[in-house]
């Protein structure tokens, strides 16, 4: 059992990375509690799942499949000890920084329940982009950011809720397939023959809109 450290929103800034120009990236704790709810589609939704969040590359960021991102304590911990520097909660520009909970283990389809009543389900890492890049200031940081394999996790709401600092995380129905976040981020980037067995999966697991982008993928990379 793990728990929720911060809840964080968008304070949005300039960025020179996109055309959008400025970007949420940048996310702050606040108290909560915060209502999470399902947004809809990526770019006539609402964005982000949690309300009070901002969302501005719409074409690439939010809707359903992206409404919460997660990353781990951890993880930022293992990073600062790689850059020499302190990592503050919402950095990443995640929804959720977790305590004690397995983020890159997670099973893609697998089933979070926090605090009493919101249910969330993994769906798959996050692909570093430009904005990221230019947030971070590091030399090839998308490049390594990749390698690293600590991706965080995108989430879809299953059950609408509030989440707080403090929530408790538990984790409820667990796939069959035992592709995790990590090694989905690993596959699409350099394997996507790996996708495959996402294909048969349940639409309790895997979504239409990512089952599509899966079979996008693999007819655009057919295995060699």
């Amino acid at each position: 059992m793990g728990s929720i450290l911060s809840v964080n929103l968008a304070v949005p800034e300039l960025s020179s990375a996109k055309a959008v120009g400025i970007t949420g990236i940048n996310k702050q704790p606040v108290a909560g509690p915060v209502a999470v709810r399902a947004p809809g589609p990526k770019t006539t939704g609402l964005g982000s799942g949690l309300i009070g969040d901002q969302i501005f590359d719409t074409d690439n960021h939010g809707g359903d499949d992206q409404a919460v991102y997660a990353y781990a304590r951890e993880d930022y911990d293992w990073w600062a000890e790689q850059l020499g520097r302190p990592l503050a909660a919402g950095l990443f520009g995640e929804n959720l920084t977790t305590a004690g909970v397995d983020v890159n283990g997670a099973l893609i389809g697998e089933v979070w329940h926090i605090g009493p009543e919101l249910v969330l389900r993994a769906t798959f890492a996050r692909i570093p982009c430009a904005t990221f890049q230019a947030k971070m200031a590091e030399p090839h940081w998308v490049k390594r950011f990749t390698a690293a394999g600590r991706p965080g996790a995108y989430l879809r709401v299953v059950h609408a809720g509030e989440v707080r600092p403090g929530d408790e995380v538990t984790v409820g129905y667990r796939p069959t397939h035992g592709i995790t976040v990590a090694e989905a981020l690993r596959a699409w980037m350099f394997e996507p023959a790996a996708l495959a067995p996402l294909l048969d999966a349940g639409p309790d697991e895997v979504s239409e809109s990512m089952r599509a982008e899966f079979q996008q993928l693999l007819a655009a990379r057919p295995p060699a």
